[in-house]
């Protein structure tokens, strides 16, 4: 799978005349609560030559593609992506804190991380992760039995609001890392880990039965940081000057050693 992964970053340099920046994976896999049957999910970023920026009407700036071995490959535009850092956008933040790292120029990805630093918002942060653990409780948790995934969509994003909560800042893409915090209580790591020893040997599709303890709990846990996300508001200022300097640094540099992996990352991606 991961000479599929660095063929189908090669062939969309070859084929859209881009350079890929950063790649990594994203979701299940990265989170570290991946089921056997899991997809890969590939995340980048690219830029284009620089006269693409010098067009009178902006072009299409996703790229996606579908390919076999459940692998999903997509990316975004430079620019785009520097957009969204500057709304706090959290998924993007977490692609620059995943474990699992495909393509790499190091320099790159300190510029992000330090504009996705100065961008973040942690209220706004924490209605995102708010919303997914509300909706997939809506979604998939409301029944007797449940597919045991679905619980840990629940428990990553109330546990990156208990980061915010007590860090204020990005919570860490790993889900261990998560689980380790001192805010998490010992008797919480504990129910929780033996949940992953039993998703670890579950496919997508197996169910749980959800006692009315872990319920009251869900809930109770929603419904705290549903009244606490306006505390945590305070006004951000958007770092334009330095979300341009990166944009200039990066459009229409060379292929040469700029497009270089770590040792270190060369070792993650043969590890798996």
């Amino acid at each position: 799978m991961n000479e599929a992964i660095q063929e189908a970053i090669a062939t969309i340099e070859h084929d859209f005349g881009v350079r890929v920046l950063y790649a990594a994976e994203s979701g299940s896999r990265a989170w570290g609560f991946a089921s056997p049957d899991s997809d890969y999910d590939v995340r980048f970023v690219y830029a284009h030559p620089r006269d693409w920026y010098l067009s009178v009407f902006e072009q299409r700036d996703v790229i996606e593609r579908m390919l076999p071995g459940d692998l999903d490959v997509s990316g975004w535009e430079l620019r785009k992506a520097l957009r969204l850092s500057s709304r706090c956008n959290l998924a993007f933040n977490e692609w620059f804190d995943s474990p699992i790292v495909y393509r790499a120029n190091v320099h790159f990805a300190a510029d992000i991380r330090s504009v996705n630093e100065a961008c973040f918002q942690p209220a706004r942060a924490l209605y995102h992760y708010l919303s997914i653990a509300r909706g997939t409780y809506s979604d998939h948790l409301q029944g007797d039995e449940v597919r045991i995934k679905k619980l840990f969509y629940f428990l990553r994003p109330i546990l990156c609001c208990r980061w915010i909560e007590h860090a204020r800042m990005q919570p860490p893409t790993r889900f261990a890392s998560l689980l380790a915090a001192p805010w998490v209580h010992d008797e919480e790591r504990e129910w929780i880990n033996q949940l992953e020893q039993r998703k670890a040997r579950a496919n997508e599709g197996d169910l749980e039965p959800v006692p009315a303890w872990l319920r009251q709990w869900m809930l109770g846990e929603a419904g705290r940081y549903t009244a606490m996300g306006a505390s945590l508001a305070q006004p951000t200022e958007v770092p334009h000057q330095r979300l341009d300097q990166v944009m200039r640094r990066w459009v229409g540099v060379g292929n040469g050693s700029e497009a270089q992996i770590s040792h270190e990352m060369r070792e993650n991606i043969a590890s798996r």
